[in-house]
């Protein structure tokens, strides 16, 4: 039996589908380190090497020279015999999607998907009328890096940082403001009248530290001197009203809806702290459908918030 028969990824004698995918990726580029800014998901150069040299070893062949990068004789002849194969891949997978009928599987907080997705995906079914949509509820960043980086959603809305998460892509919509929520009762009618305090007693209901919202609110606090130990973490902003309407505490919040007046909590705005960025991240060159959902969304971004509006 040769090397590797029987074991998943291997296509012959010293054939490792990954490796030779990294090796299509490392001869079309020009080297391993551009390799890895262009491979559509994480890895290190240290793997890359690794692997590749893997490939070399178990074929007996030196593929290319490193330094300065030169495909070897062995390493034409591979790559001009996988390169058809790995190229091909995307537009088969187009063919076959769109003969079953387009899928589109989107993460997203409970209020984007709640009160900003329903009429962008009802126009993009006319685009696309046999598409098939999956909505799913993301809690935090890290989840939706995860579920990208699996496969498990195509494209995802949400917060945005100044720079894309390793092996993902990005862009920007809008950048929304912070606010505070408090009861209708509440005696506050501003959040400076929190900040004359220093230390704050009341609870402040928000998503966890871990989180770029809130990270960013208390960073901003411990610059002003202000001092909120007394936290009540949730899962959701949807949590974070919920919890201020019942009268538990001082929510903080994004201001998706400006025209919006809410029956169960005043808002206090929050001058001085940097606003949310609300964008998109998805994983490798974005599909047709995945580019049109993208586009679609920046456009009511547009209409909604004109004043937020951010270059991507």
């Amino acid at each position: 039996m040769w090397r590797g028969a029987g074991v998943p990824g291997f296509l012959g004698p010293g054939m490792n589908v990954h490796h030779l995918e990294l090796f299509y990726y490392v001869a079309k580029h020009g080297g391993i380190s551009a390799a890895v800014r262009k491979i559509p998901y994480g890895i290190q150069q240290p793997a890359v090497s690794g692997q590749v040299g893997k490939l070399e070893k178990d074929l007996g062949v030196r593929l290319f020279e490193r330094s300065p990068f030169r495909l070897t004789a062995a390493g034409e002849r591979l790559f001009d015999h996988v390169q058809p194969f790995f190229e091909g891949l995307a537009p088969l997978a187009a063919e076959l999607q769109e003969a079953a009928g387009p899928e589109l599987r989107i993460g997203g907080a409970e209020m984007v998907l709640r009160d900003h997705l329903p009429g962008v995906m009802r126009r993009l079914r006319t685009r696309f009328p046999k598409l098939k949509l999956s909505l799913r509820t993301l809690g935090f960043q890290a989840e939706a890096e995860t579920w990208l980086r699996n496969g498990h959603a195509d494209v995802v809305f949400a917060p945005v940082y100044a720079k894309a998460p390793a092996g993902l892509k990005q862009t920007r919509f809008a950048s929304v403001p912070l606010m505070l929520q408090v009861p209708l009762k509440s005696p506050l009618k501003s959040a400076a009248e929190l900040w004359a305090r220093k230390k704050i007693t009341e609870p402040l209901i928000c998503l966890p530290a871990s989180t770029g919202i809130t990270r960013d609110f208390f960073a901003t606090l411990q610059k002003r001197g202000v001092t909120w130990r007394n936290v009540i973490e949730v899962t959701s902003l949807d949590l974070v009203t919920r919890y201020v309407a019942n009268g538990d505490g001082i929510g903080l919040n994004v201001l998706v809806n400006p025209k919006a007046k809410s029956r169960e909590v005043r808002l206090l705005p929050l001058a001085g702290f940097a606003p949310v960025t609300m964008g998109a991240l998805w994983r490798g060159e974005p599909s047709p459908l995945v580019q049109a959902a993208i586009d679609s969304v920046r456009a009511y971004a547009q209409a909604t918030w004109p004043d937020w509006v951010c270059g991507e």
